[in-house]
């Protein structure tokens, strides 16, 4: 029932389209006031980025979550300090068939990490038998829609000194992705350059 109540609020919410980049972004801005910009590519039509902002407690605009995609993708940063490149670096990037978390920056062997799902706490938890690094986290998209989170869904794969976890996607959140892209795909986006300025 989650399921159909998620689905609603992205039906009732405003959305704005945007086409740029060979990606098509889409502005969302719910009742509650609170907003999500998703980017797809055009040619996948994957999800590339998905960001969320509630008001804070004063009714300004909060900070952006992030919850797919990487967070400064150009490397570019306007900061004199910034961590170290060299450090593990955990990000979300979706397939179409799962949900999908890389650690870049990770070395060790693959029989020293252990991937589990804890569905007390509903979230998944990323350990090595070294110490070495240890990661908790949670799947909003289930949350979202109340769905269980199942150990048999998922998945773990190294290469590159990358570790690549996937969770294969429910078939509710299959079903509901495939009618949200194509009520996305009715919007008219506009282009970059398609914007109507009035001069005075």
């Amino acid at each position: 029932m989650a399921v159909q109540q998620w689905a609603d609020t992205l039906r009732k919410a405003k959305k704005t389209a945007l086409i740029s980049d060979g990606k098509r972004k889409v502005h969302y801005l719910f009742e509650d006031g609170s907003e999500m910009a998703e980017e797809y590519d055009l040619k996948t039509d994957e999800l590339v980025l998905r960001k969320l902002r509630q008001k804070n407690t004063f009714g300004g605009q909060g900070q952006w979550t992030w919850e797919v995609g990487e967070t400064n993708p150009t490397g570019v940063s306007s900061d004199l300090i910034k961590e170290s490149g060299l450090n593990p670096l955990f990000m979300r990037k979706d397939t179409k068939t799962s949900f999908q978390w890389r650690v870049r920056n990770i070395s060790y062997p693959t029989e020293v990490y252990s991937v589990s799902a804890d569905p007390t706490e509903r979230c998944c938890v990323i350990r090595t038998s070294n110490k070495k690094y240890y990661k908790k986290f949670s799947i909003p998209d289930l949350d979202r829609c109340q769905l269980p989170l199942e150990s048999a869904a998922l998945s773990f794969t190294h290469a590159n000194n990358t570790l690549i976890i996937s969770y294969k996607k429910p078939k509710e959140i299959l079903t509901l992705e495939q009618e949200l892209l194509g009520e996305l795909k009715k919007l008219k986006g506009t282009s970059e350059g398609d914007i109507d300025c009035k001069t005075q």
